[in-house]
């Protein structure tokens, strides 16, 4: 891997953190970088991004049971 091509894949990565920072999807930079694969190889934007709100839902479900178990 060369020098320029390193610099070419920092920048995309930026470029990436800026776009996740102005869409608030609050992914850290693995998560956008599996994403934005995942995009790439055809995946719907759309199905993903519904899926990733799924997932949030689910997780914050479990956190809130968790919470309510521990104080009985």
């Amino acid at each position: 891997i060369t020098h320029r091509e390193i610099l070419e894949v920092n920048s995309i990565r930026e470029r990436d953190k800026g776009i996740s920072r102005l869409l608030n999807t609050g992914l850290d930079m693995e998560s956008l970088s599996i994403c934005v694969r995942l995009c790439e190889q055809g995946i719907n934007p759309e199905a993903l991004a519904s899926v990733i709100k799924e997932l949030r839902k689910a997780t914050e479900a479990l956190k809130v049971r968790s919470i309510h178990l521990e104080l009985e």
